[in-house]
């Protein structure tokens, strides 16, 4: 879901049309689409940790 998440903000899409796009696939929300401000927590801790190296 990180990588779908990546490829589409490189197209500049909001973090809702992110949200749109993405589907959980695991766990006990699975199939259903995560907030917003998961896909923002989500690429942000990516972005720490490839700064962080």
């Amino acid at each position: 879901m990180l990588a779908m998440a990546l490829h589409l903000r490189k197209q500049e899409l909001s973090l809702r049309d992110i949200a749109a796009k993405l589907v959980i696939t695991t766990g006990k929300k699975k199939g259903r689409h995560p907030s917003p401000a998961t896909v923002m927590r989500m690429l942000r801790e990516h972005d720490e940790q490839t700064v962080g190296v």
